[in-house]
């Protein structure tokens, strides 16, 4: 029988405790079988990307990717997920994939800060405040509760001055160099084609992450940020090669390939990670359908009950 889960459906399921362990145990297992297709019209994006994940499920997301929409309020991202049986290859589930996206994104960028920011981390900085700024934030909070105040920082400050009425806590940063210099945590989420985090100004022991870039032109850290960050990916397969975030500087020679020091599944396993309080590390989420996968099987599995 295929399961299907709605938006709403998703919404009401989610939780970021529960999703973030779901993505731990899913990189316990054999790495992930990953394709992924990419179409470009203007700036818009059409993402077809697909993952087995041995033990768990196959699936298939299609979403699209169009930035401008968000000046109509709708949503930039609209997505389906298909999940097939690991052993019977049938197809189990037809699953939401723009919530789901929401929050395995933000998901997958607190499992990375959970391993690797410093535990006594209090000052976070959003840079961006578009939609997945909250769902960021909260997640970030979910892994760091020792977090006090939440610094927003956007090019259009009426943005950032909007996201920070929904919540008592965020206040607004309105010079960038100024927020970086007091956070403990980072996290960038922009559609930046340029670099916008100026490496130079992160003070050690900063934990960064960096979500917003997704194509092979866009990227969020600066050169500077490449030599004095210690790197590390959700997936080496996602990001080396698809991501200007990473593509551009090691086609550029800033960096070399061993820059970038392991992917969830190692630092999962404790084979990779900060070793000192004073390393600037780096995370850089590249999404991928494997994540989708694990996402989406642990809805259809709590709506199962």
């Amino acid at each position: 029988m295929t399961h299907t889960l709605s938006f709403d459906d998703v919404n009401r399921l989610a939780d970021w405790r529960g999703l973030i362990e779901a993505l731990r145990e899913g990189h316990r297992g054999p790495k992930a079988s990953i394709g992924d297709s990419f179409v470009h019209a203007r700036d818009n994006t059409m993402l077809v990307r697909s993952a087995w994940v041995p033990g768990l499920a196959a699936g298939v997301k299609a979403a699209t990717v169009v930035p401008e929409t968000r000046a109509r309020d709708l949503p930039s991202i609209h997505a389906q997920i298909m999940l097939f049986d690991d052993e019977t290859g049938q197809l189990s589930a037809l699953v939401d994939g723009t919530a789901v996206t929401a929050w395995k994104t933000a998901a997958d960028s607190a499992l990375g800060c959970d391993l690797l920011a410093r535990g006594d981390a209090k000052t976070l900085l959003m840079v961006g405040a578009g939609a997945m700024a909250a769902p960021l934030i909260a997640a970030h909070r979910t892994v760091r509760p020792g977090i006090e105040r939440e610094l927003i920082w956007n090019r259009t400050q009426a943005n950032a001055a909007a996201l920070a009425e929904t919540d008592e806590t965020f206040e607004v940063a309105s010079d960038l160099e100024a927020a970086i210099a007091q956070a403990d945590i980072i996290c960038c989420a922009t559609m930046s084609s340029e670099p916008i985090l100026p490496g130079a100004n992160i003070r050690p022991g900063t934990h960064v992450d960096l979500v917003g870039a997704y194509r092979i032109d866009m990227r969020e850290a600066d050169d500077e940020l490449h030599r004095r960050g210690n790197w590390f990916v959700d997936s080496f397969d996602t990001t080396l090669d698809h991501i200007g975030e990473l593509a551009i500087p090691l086609k550029q020679g800033t960096i070399s390939r061993d820059a970038v020091r392991g992917d969830l599944h190692a630092l999962v396993a404790q084979q990779a990670g900060r070793v000192s309080d004073d390393q600037i590390t780096v995370f850089k989420n590249g999404g991928g359908a494997h994540l989708d996968v694990m996402i989406a099987l642990a809805l259809c599995e709590k709506a199962r009950g």
